[in-house]
C-alpha cells in the first residue's frame, strides 16, 4: 500500500522532504504540488522525476480525490489555513513549525481537530525524532539517574544572519520548548528571560544572546541559553540532573585526531546535518503510521502548548518579569490518543 502524498509549499523543507520521500523513504509517492511560485513547483516536478500534478493552489490540492496525505511546507503565516483545510476534508496532515503564527490560530486547529473526532494533524518537531533525543528520553524513563531535578540546556548557532527580532526565540528557542516537555512529560508554569550582554555579531541591534529559564509543574527547573552567533560552530547541549545521577546528550559522532601535540573532532557548523537523519526518521514514522490510521507524533495540542510558551517568553522577555504560563487542561481526545515513543 502506498500514500498518495501532496505537497503545499516547494521551497527549502519542502524539496528536502519531497526528495526523501521520493528516493530514500519507502510506503509514500508524491503526486500533486503547489507552491505561490509555479516555475518553482515545475522545477521540483522535473528535477525529482515525479509523476505529480501541479495545482494552482493548496485548497484545489486537499479537495483531489487522488490526495491522501497533505505536507504542508509553505510560507509559516499560511499555514493555518491550509491544516484547517486538511481537517475539514479528513484528510491526515502534516505540518512544518509554526502549526500557527498564533496561539489563538493553534486553538482553533485544536478545536476543529477535537469538533473532527479524529487526530489528523502531525506537527514537524524533528528533534523527538533524534538517536540522541531518544536516548536520553529512555535514559530518564528507565529512572537511571532517579527524578529529574534540573536541565542546562543550550542552542546555538554560529551565525544567524537572517535573523532580526525575536527570532532567536520564535525559531530557535521553540525546539527546546517542544523537546524538553517531550522529555520530561511535564508541562511548564513559569518563564523568566534574562538577557546578557550583547554579541557584536548579532546583526540590526536584535539581542543575542539569552538565558531562559522555565519552571514545569513538578517544580523542575530549566536553565536554556540561546546563542545564534556563537561564531565556533552549531551546537545543541542538553544535560538532566537526576537525584541519583546526571545525563547528557550524546554528541553528533565525530573522529577524535590526536596531532601536534592537541587533542580535537570536529564541530558541526549547520543544523541539517546534525538533525538529518531526524528528518528521514520523522517522515517515515508519519507514511508508517498514516498508512495504519494512527497519528503518533507531536499533535496539534502540542503546537499549541509551544505557542502559548512562546508568547509568555516574549512577555517575561519584555517585562523583565517572571510570567506565568496559563495552559487549559488538555483536552482527553488528545490524552487518550497519545502514543509514547
Amino acid at each position: 500500500m502506498v500514500l498518495k502524498i501532496g505537497v503545499i509549499g516547494t521551497g527549502a523543507i519542502g524539496k528536502d522532504h519531497i526528495h526523501r520521500i521520493t528516493n530514500t523513504l519507502n510506503g509514500g509517492e508524491i503526486i500533486a504540488v503547489t507552491d505561490v511560485n509555479p516555475e518553482q513547483a515545475e522545477a521540483v516536478v522535473e528535477t525529482e522525476n515525479l509523476n505529480a500534478e501541479i495545482f494552482k493552489d493548496g485548497h484545489a490540492l486537499i479537495q483531489s480525490p487522488n490526495v491522501d496525505a497533505v505536507v504542508v511546507t509553505s510560507w509559516g503565516p499560511t499555514h493555518e489555513e491550509f491544516v484547517l483545510a486538511s481537517i475539514a476534508a479528513g484528510k491526515p496532515v502534516f505540518c512544518e513549525k509554526p502549526l500557527a503564527t498564533t496561539a489563538e490560530g493553534c486553538k482553533r486547529i485544536v478545536d476543529a481537530e477535537v469538533e473532527s473526532g479524529k487526530q489528523l494533524v502531525t506537527v514537524g518537531f524533528m528533534r523527538r525524532y533524534d538517536q540522541g533525543y531518544r536516548a536520553l528520553k529512555k535514559t530518564i524513563k528507565e529512572n537511571q539517574i532517579g527524578t529529574p531535578l534540573m536541565l542546562h540546556c543550550a542552542h546555538r548557532n554560529q551565525n544567524a544572519p537572517a535573523f532580526h527580532g525575536d527570532m532567536p526565540i520564535t525559531d530557535s528557542f521553540v525546539h527546546e520548548i517542544d523537546i524538553l516537555r517531550w522529555l520530561l512529560q511535564d508541562d511548564y508554569v513559569s518563564v523568566q528571560v534574562i538577557q546578557p550582554r550583547r554579541t557584536r555579531f548579532a546583526n540590526d541591534g536584535m539581542q543575542d544572546s539569552y538565558m531562559i529559564l522555565l519552571e514545569t509543574k513538578e517544580g523542575i527547573r530549566i536553565d536554556a541559553e540561546v546563542f545564534v552567533n556563537c561564531q565556533y560552530g552549531y551546537d545543541v547541549q542538553c544535560q538532566v540532573v537526576g537525584d541519583t545521577g546526571i545525563a547528557n546528550l550524546p554528541e553528533p559522532a565525530s573522529v577524535v585526531v590526536r596531532k601536534d601535540a592537541k587533542l580535537s573532532s570536529d564541530i558541526l557548523t549547520d543544523w541539517k546535518p546534525r538533525f538529518i537523519d531526524a528528518y528521514d526518521v520523522e517522515i517515515q514514522e508519519w507514511i508508517d503510521a498514516t498508512l495504519k490510521g494512527e497519528m503518533n507524533g507531536p499533535s496539534a495540542w502540542d503546537g499549541y502548548v509551544v505557542s502559548v510558551t512562546v508568547d509568555a517568553c516574549l512577555e517575561a522577555k519584555n517585562s523583565e518579569k517572571i510570567i506565568p504560563i496559563d495552559l487549559p487542561e488538555c483536552p482527553s481526545f488528545y490524552r487518550e490518543a497519545k502514543v509514547e515513543v
